[in-house]
């Protein structure tokens, strides 16, 4: 399982850092709701993994998350989307909430102008699959 090999880099309210055998971080996010400082520490840290290991790769599953809030999503945008000094490969799995799921959709809207290019899936195994490819 894609999801299994793997080290935990960093964890909080917001979700669990993740560093896979195959040279990408694993975004796992948790249900409810989140504090702005939780969530703008978990997206430091997840730039320092990527920073440090010299990735570009990411899946994140977003598959129990909450709608993202209008403040995280324009730290999303600011700090990741419209970032020309990042350059993130992401396979993200929608989440199961109807309100999260078009929240996370705005956001991949917003990347179609930005540094994020990514695939949707609904299964982890395809979306690793997919990871590995874009090597």
């Amino acid at each position: 399982m894609p999801l299994s090999i793997h080290s935990l880099y960093y964890e909080n309210a917001v979700g669990r850092l993740s560093e896979h055998a195959d040279a990408y971080a694993v975004v796992q996010y948790k249900p409810g709701k989140r504090q702005f400082s939780d969530f703008k520490a978990f997206l430091i840290h997840t730039g320092n993994l990527l920073t440090r290991r010299g990735w570009t790769h990411v899946l994140t599953d977003q598959r129990a998350m909450s709608p993202f809030t209008e403040e995280e999503r324009a730290l999303i945008n600011q700090e990741w989307i419209h970032n020309e000094q990042r350059k993130i490969i992401a396979a993200i799995l929608l989440p199961n909430d109807v309100f999260a799921r078009l929240s996370s959709t705005q956001i991949m809207h917003d990347a179609r102008e930005g540094s994020l290019f990514y695939h949707v899936f609904h299964d982890e195994v395809a979306a690793a699959a997919w990871l590995r490819q874009t090597r």
